[in-house]
């Protein structure tokens, strides 16, 4: 079979799971085969060999059931980065570029800034921040082994281990006495009764859940910033949330604002304690 006629007998496969049928089976086929996608495009009429139709098959029919394709090549694109993803860790969207352009406009105002990120998973927060500030150090905890050993791959694939400190923590279990500029978070914030997308269903609930009202572990996260003395709070929330939150803010002495991501949705905020 050639990588065209592979194209023609797959794409309805996949149409009902993305909106993107053609690249993505362009995108299997590049991870299987090791090619990239202007090589795919030149030689379509190259024909596959069987060992590898075999896996290409397999994959499909993962993909036709809604298994991310992240977790079927082990790679996702984030902030113009190539990271390594595995199940059991959450999957990086492209809104979280949004929330590490907002920390970057506050930390690249700090000498020598110090951060606290709850929830690492596969890093991609941490990882960024640390390219763009040259004297930053980060905490980065999470209560998933899996993360955090991810984490640590993608820190050291862009050479910025040196900055970062992992640590195996629930919240703020394993970060004690220490002082911090901004707390960062992508944390769990979908309610315990939402019913999830079957692609969301394969990844880890514990990063999706974030209680009964889905709020409770970012409005904890508030309280301790304010208790702690950390000045800055970035974090990403629900659709939803704008309300719950702005009341919760109205208790202290602070100054907030809200951010869309880029379907216009309310997506996080920017905490500053006075």
């Amino acid at each position: 079979m050639t990588i065209e006629q592979f194209i023609k007998d797959n794409i309805i496969k996949l149409k009902e799971i993305t909106d993107i049928p053609q690249k993505e089976l362009y995108i299997l086929l590049g991870f299987v085969l090791q090619k990239d996608f202007i090589w795919l495009t030149l030689n379509n009429t190259y024909t596959i060999k069987e060992k590898y139709l075999d896996t290409l098959k397999k994959y499909v029919e993962l993909r036709a059931n809604a298994y991310p394709i992240e977790y079927i090549t082990c790679r996702a694109s984030f902030y113009s980065e190539e990271f390594e993803v595995c199940d059991g860790v959450l999957i990086p969207r492209p809104e979280t570029e949004i929330l590490i352009d907002k920390a970057y406009e506050i930390l690249s105002q700090i000498s020598s800034p110090k951060v606290l990120e709850i929830g690492v998973g596969s890093g991609i927060i941490s990882t960024i921040l640390a390219k763009k500030i040259p004297d930053i150090k980060i905490i980065a905890i999470d209560i998933n082994p899996k993360a955090l050993e991810l984490s640590r791959l993608n820190v050291i694939k862009h050479q910025v281990a040196d900055k970062i400190e992992f640590r195996l923590s629930d919240m703020f279990e394993n970060v004690q006495g220490e002082y911090f500029d901004m707390l960062v978070s992508n944390p769990p914030y979908i309610a315990a009764d939402f019913v999830l997308p079957k692609n969301v269903t394969y990844e880890p609930k514990e990063a999706l859940f974030g209680g009964t009202k889905g709020d409770e572990m970012i409005i904890s996260m508030i309280q301790e910033c304010k208790q702690r003395g950390i000045k800055y709070f970035c974090c990403e929330m629900g659709y939803d949330q704008k309300e719950p939150f702005t009341k919760e803010f109205l208790k202290y002495d602070c100054e907030f604002e809200f951010y869309e991501d880029y379907s216009g949705f309310d997506r996080g905020f920017v905490l500053n304690f006075k």
